[in-house]
């Protein structure tokens, strides 16, 4: 296989893992187009590629992952809301095959999850009981909470950093520590769902190994790492400058241009 189509899917999930437009959904669509495999096999080979954003998260909140060893509440936070998540998720997981071989459309969750964002966003700019919290602030139910919400992103079309990242501001935690805190508990979520993919879909994943070779897939790992890297310290960038309203409605605005892209068959 052309290693460019294995560039290609590796930016794909560099990029869109980390905005509220469901990398799943997104690597799932290029990988049957490019590669030629089914939805479902697309699907499992969308969650092994989570690999190369591991790594993303991995170096670029390097010191952030040294904290989890010194640092209770961060610990605490991590185990409850993977606990949870998987709680959610692997149910989720496994009816997503079946779902997937039916009339099920990816876009729909996705321009649901914009909508919500913009409700989000519209919410925040008004009320006036919305607090700028800090992760120190966190309580026990708002773990609970999240790691439900991740949970919920196992469904094909949702996306685990649009339901995370939303769930936290809407809880009135700042831009910069809910993007932070969000990817921070993706590591051990997502370690998760690779370990799931590989114990439940052996089979497509053996047929993703035989169609796209050891090579092919190791690009992609590579450059959804790098881009991953990029595309992370960009987006917390914009939430140290921006107001949380905006990165709703701008965040939003990106899932809905995309769901309807995908509802629509472009």
């Amino acid at each position: 296989m052309d290693l460019l189509f294995s560039i290609l899917i590796g930016i794909i999930q560099g990029i869109t893992e980390w905005l509220p437009i469901s990398s799943k959904t997104q690597v799932l669509l290029s990988s049957e187009f490019l590669l030629g495999i089914s939805v479902a096999v697309a699907y499992s080979f969308g969650l092994f590629m989570e690999l190369g954003s591991i790594g993303s998260a991995l170096i670029y909140f390097r010191h952030d992952v040294k904290r989890v060893f010194k640092e209770r509440k961060l610990l605490i936070f991590l185990v409850v809301a993977t606990f949870f998540t998987g709680l959610v998720g692997v149910p989720l997981f496994l009816i997503s095959d079946k779902l997937l071989q039916n009339a099920y459309n990816p876009g729909i969750p996705m321009l649901v999850l914009g909508l919500i964002l913009i409700g989000d966003g519209i919410y925040i700019k008004f009320s006036r009981q919305m607090k700028n919290r800090e992760f120190k602030e966190m309580s026990l139910r708002d773990m609970i909470i999240i790691g439900i919400a991740q949970g919920i992103a196992a469904l094909p079309g949702v996306s685990r950093s649009g339901m995370t990242v939303s769930t936290m501001l809407l809880l009135g935690y700042k831009p910069e520590d809910a993007f932070r805190y969000s990817y921070l508990a993706y590591i051990p979520a997502a370690l998760g769902a690779v370990g799931t993919t590989l114990l439940f879909t052996k089979h497509s994943i053996s047929i993703v190994v035989s169609q796209i070779g050891f090579l092919g897939i190791f690009t992609a790992l590579i450059f959804a790492l790098i881009t991953g890297v990029l595309v992370i310290s960009f987006l917390l960038k914009i939430a140290k400058k921006n107001t949380v309203y905006f990165i709703d409605f701008t965040l939003g605005l990106i899932a809905i241009i995309i769901s309807s892209l995908i509802i629509l068959g472009i």
